[in-house]
């Protein structure tokens, strides 16, 4: 209600000082109205060549070619054989090589070699 009565009452101040000081106001109004077109036309400007630019890369996406489709990559037979192929390789190097001890566990036991001495 506060505000009811506050926009109503700078409503009739605002009406009240045009009509006291129209000629004052008309003069502010011819220095003010260059500035706002100018500003209106560089944000319009700005506007403009940012929407030509977004065009210019749409036509550039637009001419790309789609990449061309291998009959190989449809063939779901042959991933599958690459796959166990990959398995057995991976497997008889499991099998060829013995697990190695960490040299971690060699570094954890000096200290408590040197703590044993004192």
């Amino acid at each position: 209600m506060k505000i009811l009565i506050g926009g109503a009452i700078a409503a009739v101040l605002g009406i009240l000082g045009i009509s006291v000081w129209f000629g004052e106001f008309l003069g502010l109004l011819k220095g003010a109205l260059p500035i706002m077109l100018m500003l209106g036309g560089a944000l319009a400007i700005y506007i403009g060549f940012d929407e030509l630019k977004d065009s210019w890369k749409n036509k550039a996406v637009e001419e790309v070619p789609p990449p061309a489709e291998d009959k190989e990559e449809k063939n779901p037979e042959k991933y599958k054989q690459e796959i166990d192929e990959l398995k057995k390789e991976l497997e008889t190097l499991k099998q060829a090589e013995p697990p190695k001890e960490q040299p971690k566990e060699k570094a954890k036991e000096q200290p408590k070699e040197k703590s044993e001495k004192k």
